[in-house]
């Protein structure tokens, strides 16, 4: 089981702030393809994954990471400074 934490945008298209699955996905990629399989608004919030950033156990990682050992996967916007 996998803790999955969405924020901003992505929180509001999905409707949901955290929920907990399971996953047979060895990558965060094929953990989003599974993710958008499931409803519409799961499709629409990964749409264009160049626009999202993802963390995996708080730490940032690629889209290519491996999901092994992983407790918690984290889908955000991209963080502006200012």
């Amino acid at each position: 089981m996998i803790d999955v934490l969405y924020f901003a945008w992505v929180r509001e298209r999905i409707g949901l702030p955290r929920e907990r699955l399971e996953t047979s996905a060895v990558t965060v990629a094929a953990f989003v393809e599974e993710l958008r399989a499931r409803e519409e608004r799961y499709e629409a919030a990964f749409a264009d994954l160049s626009s999202l950033r993802v963390a995996l156990d708080q730490e940032l990682a690629d889209f290519d990471a491996p999901l092994a050992g992983v407790r918690e996967v984290a889908f955000f916007p991209p963080m502006t400074g200012g």
